[in-house]
C-alpha cells in the first residue's frame, strides 16, 4: 500500500490543509517497461501554487483528488525493465507520495557513490538546471556585470549568487530577515538587501547598485522586478525564473517602472527548466565538477514522514525555509 498526497481543493489565496488530502494507494501489479521506486525525498516548489489552479500555464494543473506530482529521488524496488535493477537510485516526477510507479522511460538513472539524495532535488537536479541556464543563456550573463538576485537564500536564488560569483560577476541579492542575509552574505554576494527593512525597496536597490544593473535575475517579481527596471543600465537583461511574492494573490500588480522597457531597450524573457532539458548534460558536468571543487554550498530545510509535505510546501511562502525545502521519507 502506498500513500500520496492529493489536491482536495482549489485554493483561493494562500493554500491551508483543507486543500490537501492523504490517501491511500493500493499498489498496482506491474506491467511491462514499468518500475516502482520507494521515495527517499521529494521536492517541494512555488511554481507548484499555480498548478493549483485552473487554467492555462506551462505545465497542467493538478487534478482534483489525484496524486500530486513533483521531482523526487529513491530507491528501484520492483523492476519489470532492463533499464533497471533492484537497488539502483533513480530520480523522477512522481513526488509527493511514499512509493511511486511509472515506466522506467520517465526515470533517470543517477551515480551511486558519496552524493547524497538530496543533490540530485537541487544543484544536480532541475534547481541547478535553472540556476545555471537562466543566468548564461537566459540573462546572457558575463563577467564584470552587475547582477540583482532576488529571494537570494532560496533555492535557485543561492546557486545564481555562487555561479556569478565564479564567474566574476558583481552580486546584489535579496532574502527577508537577518539570518537569511547572512546566508546570503556567506555565498558571497557582494551587497545584500532585506527586504523586510523600512524603506521603498528601489532605494536600497540603487544605493548598492548606483551605476545601475546588467543582469536581474527574478524570483519575486512585484515590488523587486519594478525596483529592478527603474534601476537596470540601458540593455540590461532579465531572467524571469518565477514570482513567488504573486502567486498567492488575486489582485493585479502595477508597474511604475514599466516605461523603462522600452526608454532602456529591457529584454525580458521568461523561461523553465525543461526549455533546456536536451542540455541537462552539458549543466551536470559543470554543476558536478564544482560541487566536488567545494566551490558551491547547499542549505537544506528538511521536512520529516510524508505528512509534512503540505507543512514544507507553506514554508516557501512564509519564510520558512533557507535553501531547497525537501521533504525526507526514510527518516
Amino acid at each position: 500500500m502506498s500513500h500520496a498526497w492529493t489536491l482536495a481543493s482549489r485554493p483561493n489565496g494562500s493554500p491551508t490543509m483543507e486543500n490537501f488530502a492523504l490517501r491511500d494507494m493500493p499498489d498496482q501489479p506491474l506491467k511491462d517497461g514499468e518500475i516502482r521506486v520507494a521515495n527517499s525525498f521529494f521536492s517541494v516548489d512555488p511554481y507548484m501554487r499555480p498548478r493549483m489552479d485552473e487554467g492555462d500555464s506551462y505545465i497542467a494543473p493538478f487534478e482534483l483528488n489525484a496524486p500530486m506530482t513533483g521531482a523526487a529521488v529513491g530507491r528501484v524496488v520492483e523492476t519489470r525493465s532492463d533499464r533497471f535493477k533492484v537497488g539502483e537510485r533513480v530520480s523522477h516526477f512522481l513526488g509527493w507520495r511514499d512509493s511511486a510507479t511509472l515506466k522506467a522511460a520517465d526515470a533517470f538513472a543517477l551515480p551511486d557513490g558519496d552524493l547524497r539524495d538530496e543533490y540530485f532535488l537541487d544543484v544536480l537536479g532541475t534547481i541547478g538546471m535553472t540556476a545555471y541556464f537562466g543566468l548564461f543563456d537566459v540573462a546572457e550573463a558575463r563577467p564584470g556585470d552587475v547582477v540583482f538576485v532576488s529571494a537570494a537564500a532560496g533555492a535557485v536564488g543561492s546557486l545564481v549568487v555562487q555561479i556569478a560569483k565564479l564567474r566574476g560577476m558583481t552580486v546584489i541579492g535579496s532574502a527577508g530577515g537577518t539570518e537569511k542575509c547572512d546566508f546570503v552574505r556567506a555565498l558571497g554576494a557582494d551587497h545584500v538587501i532585506d527586504y523586510k527593512s523600512p524603506g521603498p525597496f528601489e532605494e536600497k536597490l540603487r544605493a548598492a547598485a548606483p551605476d545601475g544593473l546588467d543582469v536581474y535575475f527574478d524570483n519575486v517579481g512585484g515590488e523587486q522586478l519594478d525596483a529592478a527596471m527603474g534601476v537596470a543600465k540601458r540593455n540590461a537583461r532579465f531572467a524571469i525564473c518565477g514570482m513567488i511574492g504573486m502567486y498567492n494573490s488575486n489582485e493585479p500588480i502595477g508597474f511604475s517602472n514599466l516605461f523603462r522597457v522600452i526608454s532602456k531597450r529591457l529584454q525580458i524573457r521568461g523561461f523553465i527548466n525543461s526549455d533546456f532539458m536536451a542540455r541537462r548534460g552539458e549543466c551536470m558536468a559543470q554543476m558536478g565538477d564544482w560541487v566536488s571543487r567545494g566551490l558551491i554550498q547547499s542549505r537544506y530545510t528538511i521536512f520529516d514522514g510524508l505528512e509534512s509535505g503540505p507543512e514544507a510546501f507553506f514554508s516557501l511562502f512564509s519564510g520558512g525555509n533557507t535553501g531547497k525545502a525537501l521533504v525526507r521519507l526514510d527518516a
